[in-house]
């Protein structure tokens, strides 16, 4: 069985971004990482190899101060070595056109963890950076609604627990580690269904 034939002709890619601020037209984002899901010979959903960056926020944007707080991201640490928004949706794009191609999917789809919010940012960048998206315009996978039916909870953290996936609060608000944890538990509800 193909990806496409497991879920109506979409490429599930899990989307993680940590911003700075809630609103995605004036907030920046900060950090994005993604992992498209593949399917083995077996039938099961796997994680493939994350794409992830630091951003730099884009010029005029806002850093509300509890969002910062939140996901202690030093926006002018230099080991962050950000990259300008466009560059870094541009290489995730052609990733993920590529993997479209392989695969004969028709569009990829957002899956996340609250995929509204990370949608909403993406979609954002994506016309500020005037690129073409990949991604379904409003149709996601959110693992909030998929874990809440599977394990009766809502929380990420939770959720992986339930899920008996480990989890490591030292690293939860990284958009690298979240995006994983995400991957693995859609990867778990889909392949025990």
């Amino acid at each position: 069985m193909l990806i496409k034939d497991r879920i109506r002709g979409y490429l599930p890619v899990v989307i993680d971004i940590e911003t700075g601020g809630f609103n995605e037209k004036t907030d920046a984002m900060l950090e994005i990482c993604t992992i498209i899901i593949g399917i083995d010979r077996m039938n099961n959903l796997y994680p493939k190899k994350p794409q992830h960056f630091h951003i730099e926020p884009f010029k005029g944007s806002i850093l509300e101060p509890s969002a910062i707080k939140f996901n202690s991201i030093d926006v002018n640490n230099p080991f962050r070595m950000a990259v300008k928004e466009a560059d870094a949706i541009k290489q995730i794009y052609t990733k993920i056109y590529t993997e479209l191609k392989q695969k004969n999917c028709t569009r990829a789809i957002l899956v996340g963890h609250n995929a509204f919010f990370d949608l909403g940012f993406l979609r954002a960048a994506t016309n500020r950076c005037k690129l073409k998206s990949p991604f379904h315009q409003f149709s996601t996978l959110d693992t909030v609604s998929l874990s809440a039916l599977c394990y009766g909870e809502t929380v990420l953290a939770k959720a992986i627990r339930k899920a008996d996936i480990e989890w490591d609060d030292t690293y939860a608000h990284s958009a690298l580690y979240d995006t994983q944890k995400t991957a693995e538990l859609f990867c778990k509800v889909f392949n025990t269904q």
